[in-house]
């Protein structure tokens, strides 16, 4: 993008908008940041990391080019209504409502509507987010690859085709919460045999977090890797053999598959 930056808004002030807003803040000091929100509280925090309040969400989109929808889904009808006749050619509507098509947003707003769909997660919110963005017609190059560097330095950003956002809500938005599970059966069987949880839950986590670096580091597939660490007859494979046993993959599958359904039913 160009040296100057356009001015950013905010319409929603919740925990991932202001992990937002923090990490523009760190990346482009010099940026001009907006908010609305109906807690007056969560905007008057804002101002100590330099976002100015707005009165509301059509006052975000009058100032700014860049405007966030940081809302929930079911809400975000409403407040595309309110925004309408503020959008011009020149705004870029950024929605990290999931479910919510480019399609939904341009229907309610104008047909010509600049739109960037984003699917982030919840470690976004300690700057290791795994964040899934999409461009719609007829957002520009220049433009998106803003919007990708915002969310890349949140985390890891990567490009997504439009028509698979809700199939990569069960593999960067929803899997948080399939990896803490998986997490907590480890834990609990470390408490069950005497060990303390919040050792076993630091050992577990870098061991997580050790992990998926050889994942994305090593080189090697992910079959070489379960290889590396299996020795014949070993710990590892007795342990393994369970896993097959129960069809880990199919049920990390079929969570998939049952997150993507719902995504369908809810989406607009």
């Amino acid at each position: 993008m160009s040296q100057t930056i356009a001015k950013i808004g905010f319409i929603g002030a919740g925990n991932m908008g202001t992990a937002i807003m923090k990490a523009i803040r760190s990346k482009f000091d010099a940026a001009e940041i907006y908010a609305a929100d109906p807690d007056q509280a969560k905007l008057e925090a804002l101002k100590a990391f330099g976002v100015q309040p707005c009165a509301d969400a059509a006052a975000v989109t009058d100032t700014c080019k860049y405007v966030f929808l940081a809302v929930k889904p079911q809400v975000i009808e409403g407040v595309l209504e309110g925004i309408a006749d503020h959008v011009t050619a020149d705004t870029v509507l950024v929605s990290i409502a999931a479910g919510i098509t480019g399609e939904y947003i341009q229907s309610r707003t104008r047909a010509d509507a600049k739109v960037i769909l984003v699917m982030p997660n919840t470690p976004l919110l300690l700057g290791e987010g795994a964040s899934a963005l999409a461009k719609v017609a007829p957002t520009t190059e220049e433009e998106f690859s803003f919007v990708l560097s915002v969310f890349a330095a949140c985390g890891k950003a990567a490009v997504v085709p439009a028509d698979k956002m809700k199939e990569i809500i069960a593999i960067n938005g929803s899997s948080p919460a399939f990896i803490y599970l998986y997490a907590k059966g480890f834990i609990d069987y470390a408490a069950s045999v005497g060990i303390d949880a919040q050792t076993a839950a630091v050992l577990f986590s870098q061991s997580l977090i050790g992990s998926a670096k050889m994942i994305t580091d090593s080189g090697y597939t992910l079959d070489e890797l379960i290889k590396m660490v299996s020795s014949p007859g070993g710990t590892t494979l007795a342990g393994l053999d369970a896993l097959y046993e129960g069809k880990l993959t199919d049920v990390a599958k079929d969570a998939c598959q049952r997150c993507t359904k719902r995504a369908y039913e809810l989406s607009k």
